[in-house]
């Protein structure tokens, strides 16, 4: 049975844009290679962190919203684990309210898109 899940990552701040690109494009692909569909993403770009993380106080942050076995979540946190451009991440599966909350929140998002 497929669930729906949200994964936010934050990418070292040094990066340069390509390289968040190339970041984004392998996550993207280890859920697309494992069964998953890529539902939603958002670019949150460069924000403050909390606290200092490795020395670090900002980071790139990046939200993707998929469709998939719970299996492929273990394999999508190794490679965040694998990947020393990745400061921090969580991925959570959303329950019916959480997904039609999410739907609403999208549709809000890509209007503000349209805007710009």
């Amino acid at each position: 049975m497929l669930n729906h899940y949200e994964t936010v990552f934050i990418t070292t701040p040094v990066l340069s844009e390509q390289q968040i690109k190339e970041a984004v494009e392998k996550f993207k692909n280890t859920i697309t290679d494992n069964g998953g569909t890529i539902e939603h993403e958002e670019a949150w770009g460069l924000r403050k962190l909390a606290y200092p993380i490795q020395k670090k106080t900002t980071g790139f942050y990046h939200l993707l919203q998929f469709e998939a076995e719970g299996a492929l979540v273990d394999k999508l946190e190794t490679a965040y684990r694998r990947d020393e451009r990745v400061i921090r991440f969580l991925t959570f599966r959303l329950d019916k309210y959480a997904y039609e909350y999410t739907l609403k929140r999208r549709s809000k998002y890509a209007a503000k898109q349209e805007e710009k």
